[in-house]
């Protein structure tokens, strides 16, 4: 990195920077889709006051805790529901889909809502590998044929002047719909900075891989007609709330529901609790926590700083924000609380 870039990197604040929101749409404890649903629009609904950018939705099957796995539907609901707010996904899982139902379908809610809807686009599959096979009806994609998959996609949008394209996205050919990748390894940065795209890093779940990614990302980036320099984007997990020690006890939810992740075991997400210690051994603690290492916790003091400490080390263009917390009230305000650090200069 130059003398140039650590300058430029040091003299941003977090106002400098957008920052969006990453619904995973939680269906809690107790609760139901329908609830998880209503939930999601109403936080959209106070992001968009709020001054959010993005409200992106992640593709996920067969998860009883997460309500989007029709993440065209929800994001179709959330853009009907607000007004200025970008929404889009975070992403829908390329190997899943036809290209061109993926290209059909962003088609119609960019015909819907223009100017607001993003692509963000991934190659994991998003589930078990019996649920893949599932909605793929046979073995699928592995996710090595992304590339080809992505530019299938792109063609659907754009159809190249030298093809006679037969199959045709209608509504979609002709239409600006932004694509994204997003990634948790080097496989999206290297391809997303080949392709001049915008490229969303997953540090909330894979942080020991971020820096590395983005290094990547920006050393193989080529100017395209999408972007004149390299725009990279980092999922973060934070809770703010008015002390450092109520947000500890309100991440205490997305805490068990990695442990359950990892012990093989899915859910609802589930109430807070006082100790953790009562739940992990020494060994889940460790994993646990290594995987909310690029997170923030806290007070407003404390978690500007952390993230303060993340836009210096990363030189992120934008910050797009998890919170798997179990009670709505206190999710919102923890979205309230975040959105005035960022506007404070």
């Amino acid at each position: 990195m130059s003398d140039k870039d650590l300058n430029n990197k040091e003299a941003r604040q977090l106002s400098d920077i957008p920052v969006s929101i990453l619904d995973l749409a939680p269906i809690t404890a107790g609760g139901t889709a329908t609830d998880s649903l209503r939930n999601t629009l109403d936080l959209a609904q106070h992001a968009d006051e709020w001054g959010y950018n993005r409200y992106w939705l992640a593709e996920h099957h067969n998860m009883p805790g997460i309500a989007s796995s029709a993440t065209s539907v929800v994001i179709g609901h959330v853009a009907a529901g607000t007004k200025r707010i970008r929404v889009g996904s975070g992403g829908i899982m390329l190997p899943n889909h036809s290209p061109l139902v993926i290209a059909e379908q962003f088609g119609t809610l960019e015909s819907l809502f223009p100017g607001r809807i993003d692509l963000g686009l991934g190659r994991a599959p998003g589930s078990d590998q019996l649920t893949s096979q599932a909605l793929r009806r046979g073995p699928g994609s592995n996710g090595q044929d992304f590339p080809e998959r992505l530019r299938e996609l792109r063609d659907y949008f754009n159809p190249p002047a030298t093809s006679a394209m037969r199959v045709r996205a209608i509504p979609g050919e002709g239409l600006n719909v932004p694509i994204w990748l997003l990634g948790s390894s080097g496989f999206s940065a290297d391809l997303s900075g080949r392709l001049g795209l915008p490229f969303a890093f997953a540090s909330h779940f894979a942080p020991e891989y971020l820096l590395p990614a983005l290094d990547i990302y920006r050393s193989q980036f080529r100017p395209s007609e999408t972007l004149e320099k390299p725009y990279a984007m980092i999922g973060v997990s934070v809770i703010v709330a008015d002390s450092d020690e109520e947000a500890l006890r309100l991440a205490t939810s997305q805490e068990q529901q990695f442990l359950n992740l990892i012990r093989g075991r899915t859910g609802p997400l589930q109430p807070p609790v006082d100790n953790m210690d009562t739940l992990w051994n020494a060994q889940e603690k460790a994993i646990v926590r290594s995987k909310f290492s690029y997170g923030a916790v806290g007070s407003p003091d404390t978690v500007r700083k952390v993230l303060e400490s993340h836009l210096l080390e990363t030189g992120a263009d934008e910050i797009i924000v998890s919170a798997q917390v179990y009670d709505h009230q206190a999710r919102l305000h923890s979205y309230e609380l975040l959105a005035d650090i960022f506007s404070k200069k």
